[in-house]
């Protein structure tokens, strides 16, 4: 398996109970997973494990072969190799969509970074529009650049939290298309979080329901 989750917990500071008990999950190379379920269920708590953005209480991540936390490994979240689109986009309002992009990319030479921008660019079909500013740029538009964003690095894994809750109902539906075509052609493994069962049917190929 590509992703294995093992007897993950984790509960918040001030909380006696666990928001996440014992929860499993394998993931194959180059699916798209949904973990659907309701507000409190716990579903951006695991994005958030999976990035390193939080510690669990106990359990297991391994990500392509590479253990990420267990009772004795701990991984940074800038190590772990893991793309993230939120559900806010994220984006730096002072910068354009090409530094957006070339935001995490600083560890390659500039050679390498022009052809990455140009790569994500054409698979997000924006490469007419890198020198504009977030602000200049309709809501679908920002989350390609988003999207673009997460994806520049070649992360290991694709997380995402929401993606679709600020768009209206009409760009929802031609979004959620286009975001999978982009996905599957990248062929990335990635994991979508969200409440909306219409959102996880389009986009995921396998829906993981929490309660």
């Amino acid at each position: 398996m590509y992703v294995t989750i093992k007897d993950l917990s984790f509960k918040y500071k001030n909380s006696t109970e666990e928001i996440i008990q014992r929860f499993n999950l394998q993931i194959t190379q180059g699916e798209i997973i949904s973990i659907l379920g309701q507000s409190g269920s716990g579903k951006s708590t695991i994005l958030r494990l999976l990035a390193g953005l939080e510690r669990p209480c106990a359990g297991t991540i391994v990500i392509n072969n590479r253990v990420m936390v267990d009772s004795t490994t701990y991984v940074e979240p800038e190590d772990r190799g893991v793309g993230m689109v939120f559900q806010d986009y994220a984006l730096f309002p002072h910068m354009t969509v090409e530094q957006n992009i070339k935001y995490g990319l600083g560890k390659l030479a500039r050679e390498e970074q022009a052809k990455r921008l140009k790569e994500v660019l054409e698979l997000v079909n924006l490469k007419d529009l890198q020198s504009r500013y977030p602000y200049e740029l309709s809501g679908g538009q920002q989350q390609r650049v988003a999207l673009a964003r997460a994806l520049a690095p070649k992360p290991s894994v694709l997380l995402m939290d929401e993606p679709f809750s600020n768009l209206d109902a009409g760009l929802k539906y031609t979004i959620r298309g286009e975001l999978k075509n982009i996905i599957k052609k990248s062929g990335i493994t990635s994991i979508l979080v969200t409440h909306d069962r219409e959102d996880s049917e389009a986009l995921a190929e396998r829906v993981v329901h929490l309660k």
